[in-house]
């Protein structure tokens, strides 16, 4: 499992097993986002799997699948709502982490600077820079 922190209230992985979650509980983690369509992965990882392991953990688990290259509003307003909800640190997944941090950034609009939500990702290898216009759009300076 690799634990990428985009900040100390929020990180992003690859995906991780069910086994992966006695250690995210162990990092300080409250509550898990899993941002993977079913579709995309083994039936052993689908989302009542991982759930029904979170929830026996004592980790909040929020499933809000996000689709490559299909996006919405409302997988955004979901990650901003889980996070908001949080009680802790919110630990998300997805294939690489990308998704993950798209809806992050994305959430964070008009709370962080565009520069701070491009380039936080970028650390870890994730491209937001085509997002930039989005972002200033739902910060209301586009």
């Amino acid at each position: 499992m690799d634990i990428r922190r985009l900040t100390p209230d929020y990180a992003v992985s690859p995906q991780i097993a069910v086994e992966d979650l006695a250690a995210v509980k162990a990092a300080g983690f409250a509550t898990v986002i899993d941002n993977r369509p079913d579709g995309e992965i083994p039936a052993e990882l689908h989302t009542p799997a991982m759930r029904a392991a979170a929830e026996a953990l004592g980790l909040r688990f929020v499933a809000n699948p996000v689709i490559g290259g299909a996006l919405t509003m409302q997988n955004v307003q979901a990650q901003a709502a889980a996070m908001a909800e949080s009680p802790g640190p919110v630990f998300a997944y997805c294939a690489s982490g990308n998704r993950c941090s798209i809806v992050w950034a994305l959430a964070q609009a008009g709370q962080r600077p565009a520069e701070e939500l491009i380039g936080i990702p970028a650390r870890f290898g994730y491209n937001l820079e085509h997002l930039r216009p989005q972002i200033e759009a739902l910060a209301g300076k586009g």
